[in-house]
């Protein structure tokens, strides 16, 4: 690598972030911090129309969430700024002009009604209206004008457009990292609009001038800009310059079927599509994701390091991410990775705040339900070490532990017709009083007891344990039941006991 690698994002603000995009940002920042490089934030809003208030602000805060954090952009200038493209407007025109003095740009005057017209009548020949080469020259620009004519329409301030002016009859041939050699036939590129009537560039000719002036050196993005590489050689080509590498990603697939990830895929199947929350739709934040989960699995969606390992922290990422292992095909996204993932991070977070968290819910609940919690901290962080095994987000606790601290006052129906039977009643009494009649009351000792009072009176453990989780829980579920009894205590222990047996008893179940 001859010069300092120096990757860019450049979303446009025109909208929440997407998942695709957050990866995008990902690959160039891996590859930066891989090489020693800068990880550098563009906001390409030279498309004013479809500029969204909060969108930049949006954008920023996704990427300092999932810890992609820039090396350069707004309010990070390091001496290549502004890095919004609004506020670097002034630039371009000079490069424009640059370009129609060296013959490689024209002015176009056709009006839009000009324009419709002939895409109107390519359609009903069933064509595809093209503004290149072939056609140019009968159109009102200043290929076909005058040199007076076209200086005249100037100095009226007539409207215009600044078109590119593709090759006719060459081979171009591109280089990108991941697929390698592409070749095109000039003939089916069309002049490109490179800056328009209302005195902005458009994203192809803003894009090519900032690169070069921010010194990227290498350029990773989606594939859909695949179609527009030609054109971005050319324009380096054309002022002289020497493109950066160039490296096109992978779309992600539907979870099923065929085309990329929708916002519609993820309201449909119940998933995140976008970083944190927009307007109605709720982001990996607020949905219980921890972003470590986030970058995990993303950096697996279209690449992989050439081994069996699938979990990475974003600095073990760092230090084996290579472009050359990005694959050509579209990821799929798989939702229930996604939670494996989260899962494994849930088990990886620090036991006492999970527990403070934890502890911050349950006064939410209690206050919200007017229910009286008792929540003492060790008891709960017991609690909290018992049940994560069974979760995947943090806001799965509560139901994995309700029975914790409420009694239950109904049981399972189907549990109930299969567990109780006509001595369940007696066999549970029996169990109360070897409970009433223990010292100490914790977990191992409670097993024992009642483990080798079922093997003197030869009962089968399947006659006594499950309608006893049923009466302490109120529900086949739950960790080990012992540690249940014992965390609740003895007392509540046996009124559970013996309120579920009148409850049930008297039920005639």
């Amino acid at each position: 690598m001859s010069k300092k690698c120096r990757v860019r994002f450049a979303p446009s603000p025109t909208g929440p972030l997407h998942i695709g995009g957050v990866r995008t940002a990902l690959f160039n920042y891996l590859y930066a911090k891989k090489h020693g490089g800068d990880f550098i934030l563009r906001i390409e809003d030279t498309d004013q129309n479809r500029y969204v208030e909060g969108a930049e602000e949006y954008i920023i805060n996704s990427l300092n969430w999932c810890g992609i954090t820039f090396d350069e952009g707004p309010g990070k200038d390091k001496g290549f700024g502004p890095y919004r493209q609004s506020e670097r407007k002034h630039l371009y025109r000079q490069y424009a002009d640059e370009l129609i003095s060296k013959g490689k740009a024209y002015y176009a005057f056709d009006t839009q009604e000009e324009l419709n017209f002939h895409r109107k009548d390519h359609e009903e020949k069933g064509k595809t209206f093209i503004y290149n080469w072939h056609n140019r020259l009968k159109l009102t620009n200043s290929l076909s004008l005058s040199k007076e004519e076209t200086q005249t329409r100037l100095n009226s301030n007539a409207d215009y457009v600044i078109r590119f002016l593709s090759p006719k009859d060459e081979t171009i041939k591109l280089q990108d990292t991941i697929r390698g050699e592409i070749t095109i036939d000039t003939n089916i590129l069309d002049d490109k609009v490179l800056f328009k009537s209302d005195g902005m560039p458009t994203y192809h000719l803003a894009n090519i001038i900032d690169d070069h002036l921010m010194q990227i050196s290498h350029i990773i993005r989606g594939e859909e800009w695949l179609p527009s590489l030609a054109l971005h050689q050319l324009l380096y080509d054309a002022f002289g310059w020497q493109a950066p590498e160039f490296a096109h990603l992978p779309l992600i697939m539907k979870p099923t079927g065929k085309g990329k990830l929708s916002k519609r895929d993820g309201e449909k199947l119940g998933f995140p599509v976008f970083p944190l929350s927009w307007g109605a739709s709720v982001g990996y934040k607020e949905a219980g994701y921890y972003p470590e989960a986030v970058i995990n699995f993303l950096a697996l969606l279209g690449w992989n390091p050439g081994t069996e390992q699938e979990l990475f922290s974003l600095q073990e990422l760092s230090a084996v991410f290579s472009l050359e292992r990005v694959h050509k095909g579209g990821a799929r996204f798989d939702p229930d990775k996604t939670k494996w993932y989260n899962h494994h991070y849930l088990q990886q977070q620090d036991e006492d705040e999970l527990t403070k968290r934890f502890l911050s819910k349950l006064k939410t609940i209690a206050a919200t339900s007017n229910t009286e919690i008792d929540a003492e901290f060790n008891d709960v962080k017991k609690i909290v070490q018992l049940i994560k095994e069974r979760a995947t987000f943090e806001a799965d606790f509560w139901e994995l532990s309700d029975f914790f601290f409420i009694a239950p006052t109904a049981y399972d129906e189907k549990a109930t017709k299969k567990q109780w039977k006509e001595d369940t009643a007696d066999i549970l009494n029996q169990v109360a009083s070897i409970l009433d009649n223990m010292d100490d009351f914790e977990a191992e000792i409670i097993s024992h007891g009642v483990k080798d009072w079922i093997g003197n009176e030869g009962l089968s453990f399947g006659k006594v344990m499950p309608p006893l989780r049923l009466v302490i829980v109120g529900a086949m579920k739950g960790p080990d039941l012992f540690q249940i009894m014992a965390l609740i205590g003895k007392n509540a222990s046996i009124e559970r006991i013996k309120r579920a047996i009148t409850t049930i008893t008297d039920s005639n179940i």
